[in-house]
């Protein structure tokens, strides 16, 4: 069962009414779905692939096999022949960019490169919170002024580059452990040759077929409470693999951390405000965050009832 294709260039044409139910249904069916045609040009995707591999290889790889702790561990665990699998630990290479960190300065071009991606991915997660905007029948700008604290520019746009090396024992470790995505809009590009990322639907693991420039789209946490529940952050993880490095550059829209979540005013019944205020409370996103970064790994809902007491 593959997860939605969704043609974004054609929300500008005949077919736009049939292209916002289609993204819909993969807010409020899947929390996941992919878009082609989404006016990132294949040139600076081509670009993109190009420096992150290099990167991993020339700044990452060498690193990580000798001194990385999930190579230690697992050495380790094989030398014990237990048939155990490895506990709370990812088999992953990962390191976090945004203009005000310090980015790799070894592989050339990287940041250019990178600087141009995140402001063109930026654009594109701009229009597609205004298609949930008017599909959840909210003001146009409405997520994001509210993931901006207010007016301006206040939101965390990061990006985070992770590299799934070849795994010489797949069978006893997790690529990434399955969580769901504390923030609002989560942008994807995916490797397209080396498989991993599943998601969970109906209590089954799902693959997100690898499709070549495509750009997974997911919500975070806070776009479930800003939906009142209509759009569900999903549990995803990344199995480890021995058939090769998979590249995995996860961009995302968070909100300012004094920012004030909350169901939209226009999502909640008035007979029924009472009811989804337990269910969603109104909450800082840096309280959350703080809760969120100790129980990453475990179910969300006690981390809204956990927030609701801060």
């Amino acid at each position: 069962m593959p997860i939605p294709v969704i043609d974004f260039s054609k929300l500008n044409g005949e077919e736009r009414a049939t292209t916002m139910v289609q993204i819909a249904k993969g807010c409020e069916e899947w929390g996941f779905f992919q878009l082609v045609n989404h006016g990132i040009s294949v040139d600076l995707l081509e670009r993109v692939k190009k420096v992150s591999t290099e990167c991993y290889k020339i700044e990452r790889e060498e690193e990580f096999f000798k001194n990385s702790t999930p190579v230690k561990r697992l050495k380790e665990l094989i030398d014990k022949k237990s048939g155990e699998k490895l506990e709370n630990i990812d088999w992953e290479d990962v390191f976090l960019i945004s203009d005000d960190y310090e980015w790799p300065q070894k592989t050339q071009g990287f940041r250019e490169t990178m600087m141009e991606y995140r402001s063109e991915l930026k654009k594109l997660t701009e229009k597609v919170m205004e298609v949930m905007d008017e599909n959840l029948g909210i003001p146009k700008g409405y997520i994001k002024k509210v993931l901006n604290g207010g007016e301006g520019e206040k939101a965390f746009f990061g990006t985070k580059v992770s590299h799934y090396p070849a795994c010489p024992h797949p069978e006893m470790v997790t690529g990434l452990r399955a969580h769901t995505d504390a923030g609002g809009v989560i942008l994807l590009f995916q490797d397209d040759e080396v498989d991993g990322l599943e998601i969970l639907k109906d209590g089954k693991w799902i693959d997100v077929q690898p499709i070549a420039n495509s750009i997974v789209i997911n919500t975070g946490d806070q776009i479930e409470v800003l939906s009142n529940g209509r759009y569900k952050s999903v549990w995803h993880r990344v199995n480890a693999k021995s058939n090769g490095t998979r590249r995995s550059i996860a961009s995302f829209y968070n909100p300012s951390y004094n920012a004030t979540i909350a169901p939209a005013p226009e999502l909640i019944e008035k007979e029924n405000e009472t009811v989804n205020h337990l269910c969603y409370p109104k909450f800082v996103f840096g309280d959350y965050m703080s809760i969120y970064t100790e129980q990453k790994f475990l179910p969300k809902e006690p981390r809204f009832q956990a927030v609701r007491a801060v």
